[in-house]
């Protein structure tokens, strides 16, 4: 399966295409993360169509969800959610806008035996956290894994506007003691820029933010030193007192 279906191949004067290039593949796969199973949509979903990437990443939900209310904010296909169930969470909340993403996180969900904790709403993440804020609304654990704001290094400042709004509102969503799992994709966003905007956002919801954890992507997704953008993936957990 050759997925070119990226916008920045336009920049090259090439086509976007998904094509398969030899043998035959169903519309889903079935993959296993941690003996939990998940379905794929290889074709059609985002990148490789699961976040393979975050697989170590989700093993940090472990300790912080038990008992909980938790919400997922862009669940996609429901990894994160299902994990944190699977690790005890009390109730589950995931949001996406994606009503095909949806879709496949309820049956995630349900492959796993987790649908009683899970449930899924579709709305405007942006939107949803100030409505839910506005409300009083608490979570033990918040889990925001947004795409790439991040498409080109013009665009840096008005991605850390974003960034610093949707982390403000989802530290304000936090219960005291409570953690928040945040996560920046794209290698135009550093390190110290990312933290840098977390100690704003804090600063601008009242919180007194403790990093625990500045985690990456898993081991077999390498960053190699000579090339600075293979360094992309930034996890912050983030206990809020």
């Amino acid at each position: 399966m050759a997925r070119n279906d990226v916008g920045v191949r336009e920049l090259e004067g090439l086509p976007q295409q998904v094509e398969l290039l030899h043998g035959e593949l169903p519309p889903q796969v079935l993959i296993n993360e941690h003996g939990l199973r998940f379905r794929v949509d290889v074709t059609g979903g985002q990148k490789t169509g699961h976040f393979l990437d975050q697989k170590e990443n989700h093993l940090a939900l472990r300790g912080r969800v038990e008992g909980e209310r938790v919400l997922d904010l862009f669940c996609y296909s429901g990894s994160w959610s299902v994990h944190a169930a699977s690790f005890g969470a009390r109730e589950v909340t995931g949001v996406d806008i994606s009503a095909g993403a949806l879709a496949l996180a309820a049956e995630n969900a349900r492959l796993n035996d987790q649908q009683s904790p899970c449930s899924f709403v579709r709305a405007d993440v942006f939107d949803l956290l100030r409505d839910w804020g506005r409300a009083g609304e608490r979570f033990g654990t918040v889990i925001l894994d947004p795409p790439a704001f991040v498409k080109s290094k013009k665009k840096l400042p008005e991605a850390i506007r974003g960034y610093l709004t949707i982390n403000r509102r989802a530290m304000e969503l936090v219960a005291p003691g409570g953690y928040l799992f945040t996560c920046s994709c794209s290698h135009h966003m550093q390190r110290e820029i990312f933290l840098d905007l977390l100690r704003q956002a804090a600063a601008q919801a009242g919180r007194n933010a403790r990093l625990l954890e500045l985690r990456g992507q898993a081991f077999d997704h390498p960053v190699l030193l000579t090339c600075p953008e293979t360094d992309y993936l930034k996890c912050a957990v983030l206990q809020l007192p």
